[in-house]
């Protein structure tokens, strides 16, 4: 499954969000927050997790940083289920590594979903557009 869209849920008092109609089949037998670049929360499906992890694996542990990558890439990592309501509790400690409060924002990017704050997204959006207008081949090859 491709993850696709932008979604604007809230985050309740027990730090569970809910999650959006589009991606719940997909993460329905479990998923796998963990930090993402760019201070939001990644989240895979346990089974693109898994993927992951092989790939990870197969960095050479002579390289520091592969090592660092998977140290802080792992540390994080939180298995969970989404209970009857669709909703996914986000660790306290993924919260605050991404700074999130009650507004969010959840974005399918391929692969994952990411998890934002709202006014961290919107900053970072803005910021982005520019570079995304001026895109160029060498970027992603053969995209264009």
């Amino acid at each position: 499954m491709v993850f696709l869209g932008s979604y604007e849920p809230k985050l309740d008092e027990k730090g569970r969000v809910i999650l959006p109609a589009k991606f719940r089949e997909e993460l329905s037998n479990g998923l796998v927050l963990t930090r993402g670049q760019e201070r939001c929360v990644y989240v895979f499906s346990a089974r693109e997790f898994e993927s992951m992890s092989e790939k990870i694996r197969q960095a050479p542990v002579t390289s520091k940083q592969a090592r660092d990558y998977m140290r802080v890439f792992l540390s994080g990592a939180s298995a969970e289920t989404p209970d009857k309501q669709n909703r996914v509790t986000i660790p306290a400690m993924l919260r605050s590594y991404a700074g999130l409060d009650r507004d969010l924002t959840v974005i399918g990017a391929g692969s994952r979903v990411e998890i934002w704050d709202q006014a961290a997204w919107q900053s970072y959006l803005a910021e982005q557009e520019a570079a995304f207008a001026e895109t160029a081949e060498e970027v992603i090859p053969g995209l264009f």
